[in-house]
């Protein structure tokens, strides 16, 4: 049995060529909304994750607390192994912590260190 995880994403993880070079699939997922959160932008120096993304700037979330702040994304169902190499596509300036969306899902989210 393939143990699962919840991840949601409100940036680059929705994109599929990202997707397809993280995890060798394209994902399906569905709409959500994480409560809580501000977005702000990051400059990645990384060319690999460059390269995947097509973009020199990145969205990170920073924590508010305040529920007003919602933050529209897409959560998706992945393996352990792929929330790992999530890990890995992540730039240095990300940490990995839970989060509980508008549906009540608990999932995975990428915030500012």
């Amino acid at each position: 049995m393939i143990k699962t995880a919840k991840l949601f994403s409100y940036d680059n993880l929705q994109l599929e060529e990202v997707q397809l070079a993280t995890f060798g699939r394209k994902l399906t997922g569905q709409a959500d909304v994480l409560p809580g959160y501000r977005l702000s932008e990051l400059i990645i120096r990384d060319p690999h994750i460059m390269k995947m993304s097509g973009k020199i700037i990145h969205i990170m979330v920073r924590y508010t607390g305040q529920r007003r702040n919602l933050i529209k994304g897409t959560l998706f169902k992945v393996t352990w192994a792929e929330l790992l190499a999530t890990d890995r596509y992540e730039a240095e300036d990300y940490k990995r912590v839970s989060a509980v969306l508008l549906s009540g899902a608990l999932a995975w989210i990428y915030v500012s260190k």
